[in-house]
Order: structure tokens, then C-alpha cells, then sequence
């Protein structure tokens, strides 16, 4: 039986967060030990710093949502770069726990999002530099850093990644809503975030997306 139009899921939400990670971690602990030192992608960091930078996200939007924050600025953490270039966060990795830590440390940090977008109850704000959203924006950011970052990875470890459709629709809708529809989810969110081009749109050198609550 086809799925009536009332059923088809619209919001992000924190299942969706949970499985976005999921698929991510499962897909990168299959690279081999000695590709973490390779470019991901097209950034300027290596594999085992894009993860760090990952986590970090995750880690910091959790802080954001937890009650009581200010809703003027961010959580007063230190963020740091182990290495010119690299990126500035507050969470690192122990190398000597090599790929499998890196991963365990990522997941931990998703974790914690997934828990405060469970809790977060809807009317509640918090801060981002992009203007106060809420949990369901919470969850979609931190899905788009997922699948996009998990796409940068993928490049370097040469490892195939292909996010579900619907997944992809779902934070387009809610963080890219002018984003064309004419093309199929993944490489939209692709094009969205500045990583390739879409035919009759070309590769965007400045973007960001709307994080504000919807009506």
C-alpha cells in the first residue's frame, strides 16, 4: 500500500541525526588505517583533522542547546589548531588511539546532539552565529555536516558514499529552501554547501544556510 501524503515524514529530526551519523561511521571504519593523512576532498585538511572538525561541530551544537545558554554568543570553549592551517576546535583526538578512537570520539559527540534534540522542547531557541534556531535546526545542521564532511572524507579515503534521498530532501527543505528542485537530493545538497556544480547552476564560492525556525 502507498504511503498517504499525511504520512510522509517532513521535519528533521533526531532519528534522522542518529542514522546520518550511523551510515557515516559505518562507511569510514572501513578505510584503511593508513589514509587518515590524506586530503579530504577539496578542504585544506587532512582525514583524521576533518573528522576532528566534525566532532567538534556536533559537540558545540550540543553545548548550544543545553538550557539555560545565553542566546547572544557561543559557549565560551577554547578552540585550538594543532598545526597552521588546521582547524581551530575544542575537541581533539588522542592519535594514539588511532582511526578507531577518532570514529569512537564521533560518535560520542553525535550522541550528545541526538539527546539534546530528543529533550530540546520546540519553543526553545538557542544561539547560532547565523541567528537563533531550534532544535529541528539544530538536527539539521549538524546532519548537513555530516553527509557533506562524510563526503569530503570519502574522497580521501577513496570510499563510496551515497546518502539516502529522502534524508537529503528533508534538511534541504528545511536549511536550503530555495535550493532547485530539479535535480536529485544528494547533489543538490552538494551544490547547496559548495561542492560541485548542478546543471544550469554553477559551483557556489559563498553559501550558507537558513537556520531559522519555520512556521
Amino acid at each position: 500500500m502507498s504511503q498517504s501524503v499525511e504520512n510522509i515524514q517532513t521535519s528533521v529530526t533526531a532519528d534522522d541525526l542518529a542514522l546520518a551519523v550511523r551510515l557515516a561511521v559505518e562507511v569510514l571504519r572501513t578505510a584503511s588505517p593508513d589514509g587518515w593523512d590524506a586530503k579530504a576532498g577539496t578542504l585544506e585538511w587532512d582525514c583524521w583533522e576533518t573528522v576532528e572538525h566534525l566532532s567538534d561541530d556536533l559537540f558545540s551544537y550540543a553545548a548550544q542547546l543545553s538550557p539555560g545558554m545565553p542566546l547572544d554568543r557561543h559557549v565560551p570553549f577554547v578552540y585550538e589548531s594543532r598545526r597552521p592551517g588546521g582547524p581551530a576546535n575544542a575537541i581533539h583526538a588522542d592519535r594514539q588511539a588511532g582511526p578507531d578512537g577518532l570514529l569512537q570520539g564521533l560518535a560520542a559527540c553525535a550522541g550528545m546532539l541526538v539527546a539534546m534534540v530528543r529533550t530540546t522542547p520546540p519553543q526553545a531557541r538557542a544561539y547560532h552565529g547565523y541567528g537563533l534556531s531550534d532544535a529541528e535546526g539544530f538536527a539539521a545542521m549538524g546532519i548537513v555536516e555530516t553527509l557533506v564532511h562524510t563526503h569530503d572524507l570519502t574522497q580521501g579515503l577513496s570510499l563510496p558514499w551515497n546518502p539516502p534521498a529522502d534524508l537529503c530532501t528533508r534538511v534541504l527543505t528545511r536549511l536550503f529552501p530555495t535550493a532547485p528542485t530539479s535535480e536529485q537530493p544528494w547533489p543538490t545538497l552538494l551544490w547547496a554547501t559548495g561542492r560541485t556544480e548542478l546543471p544550469g547552476h554553477a559551483r557556489r564560492t559563498d553559501w550558507r544556510w537558513e537556520n531559522t525556525p519555520r512556521a
